[in-house]
């Protein structure tokens, strides 16, 4: 599809459901990662199957997001180990869902601390060395209701929509040194999460979809990988949309 050979990619929450997914889309285009996120050894498990299917000498960097002196040190740990950064996957993320009226403040303060704050910090961190390499691929996992919005999800959405408008901003200051940034909405998206849902629920959810079906962690995933090639490198500060037309945006 496209080659990354010889680029370095951190992807946070790169254990999970639509992290693995994007993980495994940058592994088999030759990138090396720095699989980042809370839990070790579901880390070292999933790096050692990214290993045994594709091949490459990917590391995995525990990191709380909420910790802010782990955040500020996983750029430089990132460097450190794999000698530079080319491809930044801002993915990792929580959900703290209330309805407004009864939101605490913990449960808004959480949700814009790890999904907004820590992209900033992790941007932040990166452009130095991507402006000095003037290379650069950053992308951003964002959501659907970041543009439509969602009863009882004001927090996070907010925090999605406000990662759109930073990434945005920050696409206009980098564009002159070969730097790209640019987010990925994803919709209703077939993980661990959802599979726990009744085939009610399912079934509900799909008739919002015009495609019927939820989609694939590879959805995502491929999106990405484009993003993070040379081929897109006409293309930042945009959205890419991946929601089988639940949401038709402009």
């Amino acid at each position: 599809m496209f080659d990354l050979t010889g680029m370095n990619a951190l992807v946070t929450g790169a254990a999970g459901g639509i992290g693995s997914a994007i993980s495994r889309a940058l592994a088999a285009q030759g990138a090396r990662i720095a699989l980042s996120g809370s839990n070790g050894s579901k880390l070292r498990a999933f790096r050692e199957e990214l290993i045994a299917q594709y091949g490459g000498d990917h590391v995995e960097i525990t990191c709380d997001l909420s910790n802010t002196t782990q955040v500020e040190e996983l750029i430089p740990a990132t460097i450190d180990t794999l000698g530079g950064i080319d491809i930044l996957i801002n993915n990792a993320g929580v959900t703290r869902d209330n309805l407004a009226m009864r939101m605490k403040d913990e449960e808004w303060g959480d949700v814009i601390r790890i999904n907004l704050e820590s992209t900033f910090r992790l941007i932040r961190a990166a452009a130095r060395p991507m402006m000095k390499a003037r290379f650069g691929r950053i992308i951003t996992i964002t959501s659907v209701v970041g543009s439509t919005g969602n009863p009882g999800q004001m927090n996070y959405c907010a925090a999605k929509a406000g990662i759109t408008g930073m990434t945005k901003s920050f696409a206009q200051e980098v564009a002159s040194r070969g730097i790209t940034a640019n987010c990925v909405a994803p919709g209703f998206i077939r993980t661990p999460m959802t599979e726990v849902l009744s085939d009610s629920v399912k079934e509900a959810l799909n008739t919002r979809i015009p495609m019927g079906r939820m989609g694939e962690g590879a959805d995502v995933g491929t999106a990405v990988a484009f993003l993070a090639s040379r081929e897109a490198s006409y293309i930042t500060g945009q959205t890419i949309h991946v929601n089988g037309g639940m949401a038709m945006l402009g």
